[in-house]
């Protein structure tokens, strides 16, 4: 069994909702996952908001105008009056819900309840869609299997069980549909895998199920070479091993959730990035296997902070590191890149929500210098330092100012850390140099 993954945009209209209809019944069977129609999560996050500020006149309005939107919707997707009314009545129980929630205490969780009615809407009305297509199709409510635990990883056993739990009790079905991105919490609290987590939530299921594929369709043929907003001419990749799709994604590429690869990595089990516009492009096939040598591809990650830790006493003080980590892990704060000297250290981070009581608590045993607006500009490929003309890349960027180089963490990466205002040059640069073949 398959599992598929569809996008916001996949399934933001009627008409590709159809185009999504007609990839997934080739008679085989699958599990299919959707996000919440493109626009929704934007549309429910900005009704938060409202909510959180105790703005319930803008709240509600926003409430109404999103209900019209997909009450247009269901009257062009669905046709059969009986399933129609149905369908009506589903989405009208989820816009009171909505409206609900301006009336009541704002919490962590009525915020994550907010943001999971998109995907229970889409999922909700393209299974009707399906089986008033006359095909054979079930929902199978994320909520009742996907969850996390006490560290906010998916807690795969009880996936696993509960999955099968629910497949046990529902009709038997030649695709099921579920929901993107929604799960439980270790409270059993409705939470969330974060943006773009409905590809993390494929490659979950795709895991526990021991599928044979995991397909993640969107809008874009594949993982390209470079960012194609910022870059002309660039390239879909045919084939990438686990570690640089992870690495890419982690770096900045958007078409993958960061952890997507971790679930399906242990068991190989291959993930295909597929367009819907285009279902017959081939796309980009991740697996175990390392189809080549050298520089594959660049991504750039935006809104890093520097962090520059500097101490007279760092010089073989044993524990000095050790310390500064411990800092950055009370504030649950991840370090992207790190680099030392024999009296600082030199790190990254793109979560600065609690920088200010992290500089604080490091100002009391060291000095701190900090440089926002900075960006990661990540070169991947597979043995990356054995590719003869790796290095020589650096020519072209004697104009750019690196603030910070990283490599040997990975033989599949080498990072830079550059002003965000250079990084539209740099990548075009790189693209010229190591995609364009344009001499130095």
């Amino acid at each position: 069994m398959k599992v598929l993954k569809f996008g916001g945009t996949s399934v933001g209209s009627v008409k590709n909702m159809n185009n999504v209809k007609s990839i997934i019944t080739d008679g085989d069977k699958k599990i299919v996952v959707l996000s919440a129609m493109s626009g929704t999560t934007n549309a429910l996050v900005s009704i938060a908001n409202k909510i959180a500020t105790l703005n319930k006149v803008d709240a509600i309005t926003e409430i109404n105008n999103l209900h019209a939107k997909y009450i247009d919707v269901v009257n062009e997707l669905i046709t059969d009056n009986t399933i129609k009314a149905n369908v009506e009545a589903y989405v009208v129980e989820r816009f009171d819900f909505l409206k609900s929630c301006a009336e009541n205490s704002f919490t962590k969780t009525v915020e994550n309840e907010i943001l999971a009615q998109g995907e229970l809407l889409s999922t909700f009305m393209f299974t009707k869609f399906l089986q008033q297509e006359g095909i054979n199709a079930q929902l199978l409510p994320a909520l009742s299997f996907m969850k996390t635990n006490a560290v906010k990883e998916p807690a795969i056993a009880a996936i696993k069980k509960d999955l099968q739990h629910v497949i046990d009790n529902t009709p038997a079905a030649d695709i099921y549909i579920t929901q993107g991105f929604i799960c439980l919490n270790a409270e059993g609290n409705v939470s969330n895998l974060q943006r773009g987590g409905s590809d993390y939530t494929a490659t979950i299921i795709g895991a526990v199920i021991n599928a044979e594929e995991v397909q993640i369709w969107t809008d874009i043929d594949g993982m390209h070479n470079n960012d194609p907003r910022f870059v002309e001419g660039t390239k879909p990749i045919s084939n990438l091993s686990f570690d640089e799709a992870a690495e890419l994604a982690y770096f900045g590429a958007k078409i993958l959730h960061p952890q997507t690869v971790l679930p399906v990595r242990e068991d190989g089990i291959p993930v295909r990035l597929k367009n819907t516009m285009d279902p017959a492009a081939f796309g980009t096939l991740i697996s175990g296997n390392h189809v080549e040598n050298g520089i594959k591809a660049v991504a750039a990650k935006d809104n890093i902070t520097a962090i520059r830790i500097k101490s007279g006493r760092m010089l073989l003080a044993h524990g000095f590191l050790r310390k500064v980590f411990e800092i950055f892990e009370t504030y649950e704060t991840s370090i992207d890149m790190i680099t030392t000297s024999e009296v600082a250290v030199s790190l990254t981070i793109d979560d600065d929500r609690n920088l200010d009581k992290i500089v604080a608590e490091l100002e009391t045993f060291s000095s701190i210098e900090i440089d926002k607006n900075q960006s990661i500009v990540c070169l991947v490929g597979h043995s990356i330092a054995d590719h003869q003309d790796t290095f020589k890349l650096f020519q072209i960027l004697q104009d750019v100012k690196i603030r910070m180089i990283s490599y040997g963490g990975s033989r599949n990466n080498i990072s830079l850390l550059i002003d965000t205002k250079n990084k539209v040059e740099t990548l075009q640069k790189l693209n010229a140099y190591l995609f364009e073949l344009v001499a130095i």
